[in-house]
């Protein structure tokens, strides 16, 4: 099912296509950068930025069965992505307890920047939960860093609250869930 409001068209897109790769590359040189930028004043050196982001390859969970990447276009330009996964694993409840029902999880949710402001990013969102709900979850998770006011500023007008951390992500600091 594609998604479309003003310029935006949502659609799937295979999660290791070069249009999903150069946007993965896009979005992890710039959370990389900014984290960077904020704790060391430089952005990430290029090797450290290459290994990472071999190593951050999550790409095989982003796809069906169980997970879907979105690629958004504005203007017929690809202009951002949100990846969507069957959350396995304990968390969410906080405690250790099991997120409940059947959870997934936001990963990758970016917007270029010459397309901010455009109104991608709750396109996205929204097309996101509701591939979610076609994978079958009735929560959905995620976590982000909190220089990134941008996203969780988006994800709590989206009516996500903030919850207990539901995994390990040594960068994440703020962790949130939302019933669908």
């Amino acid at each position: 099912m594609t998604a479309m409001t003003r310029a935006w068209t949502i659609a799937p897109e295979p999660a290791d296509s070069p249009l999903a790769l150069d946007l993965w590359r896009a979005y992890y040189t710039e959370v990389s950068d900014r984290w960077f930028q904020l704790h060391e004043g430089r952005d990430t050196p290029p090797d450290e930025l290459e290994r990472e982001v071999v190593a951050a390859n999550d790409h095989a969970t982003l796809a069906p069965p169980s997970g879907a990447l979105l690629l958004g276009r504005y203007a017929g330009e690809p202009a951002g992505m949100a990846g969507v996964r069957l959350f396995e694993g304990e968390g969410g409840g906080g405690g250790g307890a099991a997120p409940g029902p059947l959870a997934a999880e936001l990963k990758r949710l970016f917007v270029r920047k010459e397309a901010r402001g455009t109104g991608g990013g709750p396109v996205l969102l929204a097309a996101a939960e509701d591939a979610a709900r076609a994978l079958g979850a009735r929560v959905m998770l995620l976590d982000t860093r909190s220089d990134l006011a941008e996203a969780w500023s988006l994800y709590e007008r989206s009516g996500y609250e903030r919850s207990a951390r539901h995994n390990d992500d040594v960068y994440a600091e703020r962790w949130y869930r939302k019933a669908l």
